[in-house]
């Protein structure tokens, strides 16, 4: 007969091979990973945050990244304080608030991130009900973010909206009141779409008829820090009437809804994975990776979104400042994880997968990271949704299933009655709008060509990540409530960069190990006093 001694030896044994089996499971690359630091764009974050969260869980690798806003980050990189910066605008030789040029002291490349559109988020009711099929034309955005048309039942957001009752409210814009990536490429298209107006504004407010990160606070308007602060506004109670602009992202993340925006071919466009896809094959870019978007913002196709473009990481491609080639090796991983990879929960999280020829040129500038020798740059090793084997790099597969437009879209009287994903719209009421404000329970019609359906239960909240603003602008303790009926889309929750199951095998190879050291000796010892209090008897 085995001894209880054997016994307790043999599980011992076992216990300790469990635990080193355990061990052995975390892979060796999960230690080869040095932490990097980036710092910017609010537009691109939601995606970000996902991707680190994804990579830390399956790769322990640590991306630090805080969302300072596109114009912080870029001093952030030019300090040297940070490994890597992402900005919607690349530095500028002539900030428009008179400051020196932004001229980093390290050698830098840009690469795209991720695509997506600036889109128009608000809160507006009808007849108590959330109005989610509001179409606006860019001459109206503009006068709205000018301080021209102040009210919604405006005649010329009427006859955006034949099939609506405009109500005689207020309208609030909500700007960015920090530097925003955002901001710059919202009145980029503004100055090129519809120079005189903008000019005109510009002036008035002591600004120069180009671009402007800094959105003047006019009278009449709500500042906002960052993309979550202007959403969060807007998405509270007592934001309805307001409207902002911001990535799709944060309006898709809210559960509210965004401004149809009337393309070049007469037809309201939302800005989905595919109308983006579409939009950006008019593109250009420049040799250093930045973009050219007058072709986005006229192209004839009409299921393109005219206010579509990318995001860029900034990276260094010498040692210096924080940055080593140690974290140039992470740099590298997580680069070619999200160039290809990630881009799989792009369309989930309201942006637009980059396309073929992108992901071939940020490879290029993988290349050209210290340190990031051993990342992934072969195309055909890439799980990139917009490309397959064979293609050619201007291709794009998301846009070559777009589907065309609803007939009810196409500028005219007639008004589709549901918005992105069959959300409930108030009931369409003939003529220019001037009727009475009916609504009613149930929604269908078409959208992107297919045809949808949707029912109110009088009340859409958020997913709680939305931060509560008082009606002064300022951060509260909570989480949004919503209001109104059915919105865009069921929200989405960016996962929590919280422990994956490398860090959970390691613990439980701890505690196996802990048991396997200190149980048997104290077995022994309980078992001797057993025995002897035996003997005794």
């Amino acid at each position: 007969m085995t001894s209880w001694r054997t016994l307790l030896a043999r599980t011992a044994a076992i216990t300790v091979v469990a635990a080193l089996a355990l061990v052995n499971t975390t892979p060796a690359y999960a230690a080869t990973y040095e932490p990097i630091t980036g710092s910017g764009s609010t537009w691109s974050q939601n995606a970000l945050d996902q991707w680190r969260a994804n990579v830390k869980a399956n790769y322990g690798m640590t991306i630090n990244y805080s969302g300072t806003g596109s114009t912080a980050g870029r001093q952030e990189f030019i300090l040297g304080t940070v490994d890597f910066a992402v900005s919607e605008i690349p530095f500028q030789s002539a900030p428009e608030d008179g400051s020196a040029p932004e001229v980093p002291g390290r050698g830098y490349a840009y690469a795209p991130i991720v695509a997506g559109g600036t889109s128009f988020m608000y809160n507006l009711k009808i007849g108590g009900k959330q109005v989610t099929n509001l179409r606006l034309s860019g001459e109206v955005i503009t006068k709205i973010f000018t301080g021209k048309i102040t009210n919604w039942n405006d005649p010329a957001i009427k006859a955006d909206n034949p099939g609506l009752a405009m109500p005689d409210k207020k309208i609030t814009p909500v700007i960015r009141s920090d530097g925003s990536g955002t901001s710059a490429q919202f009145t980029l298209w503004m100055s090129k779409q519809y120079p005189a107006l903008w000019s005109e504004f510009a002036a008035s407010m002591g600004r120069g008829s180009g671009l402007t990160s800094q959105y003047p606070l006019f009278s009449g308007a709500k500042g906002q820090s960052g993309s979550n602060g202007v959403a969060g506004y807007v998405a509270q109670t007592y934001g309805e009437g307001a409207i902002t602009y911001v990535e799709y992202s944060y309006a898709l993340k809210s559960g509210f809804p965004v401004a149809k925006v009337l393309n070049k071919s007469g037809y309201y466009i939302e800005p989905t994975a595919q109308s983006v896809a579409v939009a950006m094959l008019s593109a250009q870019v420049n040799t250093d990776l930045t973009q050219i978007l007058d072709g986005v913002y006229n192209s004839a196709d009409p299921r393109a979104y005219p206010l579509s473009s990318y995001s860029y990481m900034i990276v260094p491609t010498e040692e210096k400042g924080v940055f080593t080639a140690a974290k140039g090796n992470t740099l590298g991983a997580f680069m070619s994880y999200f160039l290809c990879e990630g881009q799989q929960q792009a369309s989930s999280l309201g942006y637009s997968p980059l396309t073929m020829n992108l992901v071939l040129a940020g490879f290029e500038q993988i290349k050209r990271i210290p340190g990031a020798g051993s990342a992934n740059v072969d195309p055909n090793k890439c799980n990139n949704p917009t490309f397959t084997a064979g293609d050619s790099p201007s291709s794009n597969q998301l846009a070559k299933t777009a589907p065309q437009p609803a007939a009810c879209d196409k500028q005219g009287p007639d008004q589709c009655t549901t918005g992105t994903a069959g959300a409930l719209q108030s009931t369409p009421v003939s003529g220019s709008g001037n009727g009475g404000s009916a609504s009613n329970a149930t929604g269908g019609g078409t959208t992107g060509g297919g045809t949808t359906s949707g029912t109110s239960d009088g009340a859409a909240t958020g997913d709680g990540s939305v931060p509560l603003y008082d009606e002064n602008g300022n951060p509260i303790e909570g989480t949004s409530t919503g209001g109104g009926a059915a919105a865009v889309a069921s929200p989405f929750t960016v996962k929590d960069e919280g422990w994956g199951w490398q860090q959970t095998a390691m613990l439980a190879a701890v505690l196996f190990l802990l048991l396997a050291v200190i149980a048997p000796p104290a077995m022994i010892r309980i078992l001797r006093s057993g025995a002897s209090k035996g003997g005794t008897k």
